[in-house]
C-alpha cells in the first residue's frame, strides 16, 4: 500500500469539515463535481478583491494583471496536458460546450450527408446529443460501438464500424457511469490508420490520470474545470492547431475579431477566434490554481491512491448480499455504480444522505447505459484524492443499515 498524505490533502478542502444532518460529511459524488481546495478559493477571491478587470486590450494596470493571470492559466493547461502550443488551448464553459463547439464548427464545415460519426455505448449525453443534432442538421449518420456486460468496449466491433464514410470518432476516455477506462491509444491508432480524427471526452479522466495529448495523438480533447478541483464555468477544448485554424468561429462577438465593418468581419487568430465575449476570468484563473494544486500532489500519486480506494470499496461491496455492481471493467477508475435488490437508487441516495453520505443516484446523464443494463438508475459512489478507507467503511455500513430497514 502506498503512503499518500490524505489527511494533509483533506485539510486543504474546507468543505470536508462540514457536518450534514449532524454527521461528518462523507463526500462521494466526485464524478459529478469535485470539491475545491483553499488555494483555488483564494485565487478566485484574490482576483475579485484585488486584481479584477476585463482582459485583453486594456492598458490600465488591473486589466494587464488580469490578462497576465488569465493567459498564465492557459499556459498551465498547455503544460498539464502537454499540448504543443497555447494556441491549441481554447477556454470554454466546460466539456459540454467544447463538444458542441467541435460539432458545430468542425462538424458542420467538414462533414456532409451520408458521412458517419462513431461513438460508444457508454457515452455521457454530452457526447451523444451534440452529434445527434449535427446529424439532423447535415444528414450524417451516428454509429454506436457496443460494449459487453462488464462495461468494456468491444474493440473488434468498434473497428468494424470504421470505413471510408467514417469522418470522426468521439469517445470517452473514462465512463462517468461505469468507471471504465477505454483503450484510447488503440482507438486513436485504429482511427488514424484510416485518416479519421478522434475527439476524446476527458471530463472524467483528467482528475484521475496523466494526460499527454501529444503522446495520445488525439485530434481534440475536452474537459471541465469543476471535475479537476477547479470552479464550474471554466473548461477546455484542446485541438491540433491545423484543425483549429481551418475551423470557422463557433460564436461571434467581441474579442474573437480582428476587424469589423458593416460589410465584412475578419477574425482573430488562435486561440481567441473561439473565445467570443468576456470569458469566465476568475474561474479560469481558479482553474490554473487547481492545476497547480493537482500537479503539486502529483497525478501519479493520486492515481495510485484512488486505485487502492476503488479496490477496497469493490472488495467490501462484493461481500454485501443483494448489492450488484454495475460496470466491472478490468481497467477502471474510481467509480462504484451499484443497485440494491428491491431498493430504488433514489431511496438509497436519500437514506445515505441522512447519514451525511453524499452519493449520486439516477441515470448519470447516460440513459443508454441504464437501458443496456435494464435498470432505471444506479447509485454511484465516486472517489477523489481526499477520500479515505474510513469513509468507505461508513458507506458500506450505511448500505447494510439500509438493507436491514428495507428487509
Amino acid at each position: 500500500m502506498s503512503i499518500f498524505p490524505v489527511e494533509q490533502v483533506r485539510a486543504d478542502f474546507p468543505i470536508l469539515g462540514e457536518k450534514i444532518r449532524n454527521k461528518p460529511l462523507v463526500y462521494l459524488d466526485n464524478a459529478a463535481s469535485c470539491q475545491k481546495p483553499q488555494a483555488v478559493i483564494d485565487a478566485i477571491v484574490h482576483t475579485y478583491s484585488r486584481e479584477y478587470a476585463n482582459i485583453h486590450r486594456g492598458v490600465h494596470t488591473l486589466s494587464v494583471k488580469a490578462t497576465d493571470k488569465f493567459e498564465g492559466a492557459r499556459e498551465k493547461v498547455r503544460a498539464f496536458i502537454n499540448a504543443n502550443s497555447d494556441k491549441e488551448i481554447i477556454f470554454v464553459r466546460g466539456a459540454t460546450e467544447a463538444i458542441n463547439l467541435v460539432a458545430q464548427s468542425y462538424g458542420k464545415s467538414q462533414l456532409k450527408a451520408g458521412d458517419e460519426i462513431v461513438i460508444s455505448a457508454m457515452e455521457h449525453h454530452a457526447n451523444i446529443v451534440p452529434w445527434q443534432m449535427l446529424c439532423e442538421q447535415i444528414g450524417a449518420v451516428l454509429k454506436v460501438a457496443p460494449m459487453d456486460q462488464a462495461g468494456e468496449l468491444l474493440f473488434d466491433e468498434f473497428e468494424k464500424l470504421l470505413n471510408a464514410k467514417t469522418k470522426l470518432v468521439a469517445i470517452t476516455q473514462m465512463s462517468n457511469a461505469l468507471g471504465t477506462i477505454n483503450p484510447v491509444e488503440n482507438i486513436i491508432a485504429a482511427a488514424h490508420a484510416r485518416n479519421i480524427p478522434v475527439l476524446l471526452d476527458g471530463a472524467q479522466a483528467i482528475p484521475h490520470m496523466a494526460v499527454d495529448v501529444q503522446a495520445l495523438d488525439c485530434d481534440f480533447y475536452v474537459f471541465s474545470g469543476h471535475k479537476l478541483y477547479g470552479p464550474s464555468g471554466a473548461g477546455v477544448l484542446y485541438g491540433k492547431q491545423a484543425l483549429l485554424e481551418a475551423m470557422p468561429p463557433y460564436q461571434g462577438g467581441g474579442d474573437m475579431i480582428r476587424t469589423v465593418t458593416f460589410e465584412k468581419t475578419t477574425y482573430a487568430g488562435l486561440p481567441h477566434k473561439f473565445e467570443a465575449g468576456t470569458p469566465a476570468i476568475a474561474e479560469v484563473i481558479g482553474l490554473g490554481a487547481a492545476i497547480d494544486y493537482v500537479a503539486a500532489v502529483g497525478v501519479a500519486n493520486i492515481a495510485a491512491y484512488e486505485a487502492e480506494l476503488l479496490a477496497y470499496a469493490t472488495e467490501q461491496a462484493q461481500q454485501i448480499k443483494g448489492l450488484n455492481i454495475i460496470g466491472q471493467a478490468a481497467h477502471k477508475g474510481g467509480i462504484l455504480s451499484f443497485t440494491l435488490d428491491r431498493i430504488h437508487p433514489h431511496d438509497i441516495g436519500t437514506m445515505l444522505d441522512s447519514l451525511g453520505i453524499a452519493i449520486r443516484a439516477g441515470h448519470h446523464c447516460a440513459m443508454p447505459v441504464m437501458d443496456f443494463y435494464g435498470v432505471p438508475a444506479t447509485a454511484r459512489a465516486s472517489f477523489a484524492m481526499y477520500n479515505t478507507r474510513q469513509e468507505i467503511d461508513v458507506l458500506m455500513q450505511g448500505i447494510k443499515s439500509l438493507i436491514e430497514v428495507f428487509g
